[in-house]
């Protein structure tokens, strides 16, 4: 090849080399950008594995589905659980509850799977670390349903219980984990003044917020004791901006005690460091009525109102009806409001399916002699265990690991 063909060939391999580079690109897929403004990003703060998340995206909301029959449930059965973990009154089956279909079921979303619960991994990411539930009962119903499913999923650990009032501890040896729960059924402040029962709608007491703030990790809850009336309220008065009330408009009362909450959120909580759940609230299934058709509601005796006898959950995706729904939209606006510092577990709907769910008459803390009176002596309240709040947890061991 002569000296021209050769500068001829390298001239062409160059123009050519040229027009390749100077193509347009091939066009890159920007990545979404997550609307922070919901209570739910938080789920977006970490990349997922496998499972679609975050909850705020159309493709996967962990808390609208429904409720799918399992063979492999309970997670766990009531003595694979320490001594002392479950509350004689969540205790169904040991105190004579003759069905188990209800311990059958799983929550399905519709656009994704909710990873098992996998005690090891969640010890593993828990380590050094404190995980607090505070609130009312309900928060202890949970509290004791994640003690189980810890336990008998990492049965040869060490660990250690503690109950005390405010505070309890499960502690967990071999990780230094502490599962706690603190007892402040209103979260705000309730004290004697001048000899009377006050509800502080403007406070948190000191030893609250000290211990709250030792946590990593806290899932709130309030809700029932504000709706509470006659020998069941808890206090005498209410006090507001200096003011005493005998009472006022509950709704009121509930956004007053809960903006007093948030703004202790935002005071004193890191978030990055912090994780802050809210669990929306938990409903009762006290109203036949509810969930049952015309014609059979007009079968219920008169001033009847009990969940006993209810075996499966209600069938549908969308519950009719609830005394829950106003609490619940004071909850939303107030989290809304907080612009994601603290992320909704919104169990509100696929927990007002469970009719089925509560201990009703089997419950170790009801006398026997009321057994023969369940529609004035059930408790359509709590949740037996096994049961539905191993499900709160299931979806709160998503929202707080993947």
């Amino acid at each position: 090849m002569s000296s021209l063909q050769c500068l001829t060939f390298l001239f062409l391999f160059l123009l050519l080399l040229q027009n390749a580079t100077s193509a347009s690109p091939l066009p890159l897929r920007r990545r979404p950008v997550l609307n922070n403004s919901t209570p739910h990003s938080n789920f977006a703060k970490h990349p997922r594995r496998r499972v679609v998340f975050p909850v705020n995206q159309s493709s996967c909301d962990l808390f609208a589905g429904e409720w799918v029959r399992d063979e492999t449930y309970p997670l766990y059965r009531a003595e694979e659980c320490g001594r002392g973990m479950i509350d004689p009154g969540f205790d169904c089956q040991t105190y004579g509850r003759p069905d188990s279909d209800y311990l059958k079921f799983r929550w399905k979303p519709f656009n994704c799977d909710v990873p098992r619960f996998n005690g090891v991994k969640f010890l593993q990411e828990m380590r050094n670390k404190t995980v607090m539930f505070v609130g009312d009962s309900l928060g202890r119903n949970q509290w004791e349903s994640l003690m189980c499913m810890i336990s008998s999923s990492t049965p040869f650990i060490r660990t250690h219980l503690i109950h005390e009032d405010p505070l309890s501890t499960f502690k967990i040896l071999d990780y230094n984990v502490k599962v706690s729960f603190y007892r402040a059924p209103y979260l705000v402040d309730i004290d004697k003044i001048n000899g009377k029962t006050t509800l502080k709608l403007d406070e948190i007491s000191v030893d609250a917020s000290d211990a709250w703030r030792t946590a990593d990790v806290l899932l709130f809850n309030t809700g029932h004791w504000w709706s509470h009336t006659g020998s069941l309220r808890g206090w005498e008065r209410m006090e507001t901006e200096g003011r005493y009330y005998s009472d006022m408009d509950r709704l009121v009362a509930l956004r007053k005690g809960l903006k007093t909450w948030s703004s202790w959120v935002l005071r004193y909580i890191n978030s990055p460091v912090t994780k802050v759940f809210f669990l929306s609230v938990s409903p009762t299934h006290y109203n036949p009525n509810e969930w049952t058709s015309r014609a059979k509601a007009s079968t219920i005796a008169q001033g009847g109102k009990s969940c006993y006898g209810q075996t499966t959950p209600f069938s549908g995706t969308t519950y009719p009806t609830s005394s829950y729904v106003n609490q619940k939209k004071v909850i939303d606006e107030v989290v809304k409001e907080m612009n994601s510092h603290v992320l909704l577990m919104d169990i509100s709907m696929l927990s007002a399916l469970r009719i089925d769910g509560h201990p009703s008459i089997y419950s170790g803390d009801l006398n026997p002699s009321l057994k023969r009176f369940p529609d004035r002596s059930s408790d359509c309240s709590h949740w037996c265990l096994p049961g539905l709040p191993d499900t709160w947890n299931q979806l709160f061991y998503a929202a707080l690991l993947f």
